[in-house]
């Protein structure tokens, strides 16, 4: 949900929320669903600056408002003494997922050198980035790799992946498609497939979006097909450089 009518100066709005009436969170949040008319507002959280108010919508997109719901920011909110993105890091936070909740058993498992460094990727068998993405981690050292099946692109997604999660060798199947083009053999009369839909609505749950999603193994997230190098530091970090 985006609200490019509402962009303006944030000097005007700040003022603007100065001489707000001042309301409390649960205020806050009813008035702006009834703007909304609709229940979706997640949670709101007072904010120091300026009066304002942050509210998260149960789609994950992160606004902003004041007391009296009388202006509505979708944008970032910059913090002029440190220069620091406080929306970016907000949003960071909130995409941070518990990565020791993942059930792995239901993801693709494989394991590089010494499989010591873990990561978890959500996937789609016809992204594009994707593909681009299986490619750079050929080259990925000293790691576990865990891929979720995550149809969400088309039909032929879903079937390819549960022809994937149905083969033999799934890792095989898997990297046969997504760098050799070789697509996956139909399914086995009578396999269960009903992990792909679990992932599928695992990854809602998540609200991911977008393939590939990256989570690290202190469950940061990292949209898209990320550079190798990029992957490689933000792996180390976690491992403390090791």
């Amino acid at each position: 949900m985006k609200f490019p009518f509402v962009r303006s100066l944030l000097a005007t709005l700040l003022l603007a929320a100065g001489v707000a009436h001042a309301a409390d969170e649960g205020t806050v949040k009813k008035n702006l669903e009834n703007f909304l008319n609709a229940p979706a507002v997640d949670s709101v959280k007072k904010t120091p600056y300026g009066g304002l108010y942050e509210v998260v919508l149960k789609s994950g997109e992160l606004l902003y408002t004041d007391g009296a719901v009388s202006f509505i920011i979708d944008g970032s909110v910059i913090d002029a003494k440190t220069r620091k993105n406080v929306t970016q890091a907000r949003m960071a936070q909130l995409m941070k997922i518990d990565f020791s909740t993942l059930p792995l058993d239901q993801a693709i498992k494989q394991v590089r050198g010494n499989g010591k460094r873990v990561i978890a990727t959500f996937e789609d068998p016809n992204c594009g980035y994707c593909k681009r993405l299986a490619k750079e981690m050929q080259n990925l050292k000293d790691a576990t790799i865990y891929t979720f099946l995550y149809p969400i692109l088309s039909p032929d997604s879903t079937e390819k992946s549960k022809n994937i999660w149905c083969a033999k060798d799934r890792a095989g199947a898997w990297n046969d498609w997504m760098i050799a083009g070789k697509a996956p053999a139909a399914a086995a009369t009578g396999c269960d497939s009903s992990t792909v839909d679990k992932n599928v609505a695992l990854g809602h749950k998540l609200k991911i979006s977008g393939t590939p999603t990256i989570f690290t193994a202190d469950g940061n997230r990292l949209p898209g097909a990320v550079p190798l190098a990029q992957l490689d530091q933000a792996m180390n970090q976690v491992s403390g450089g090791k």
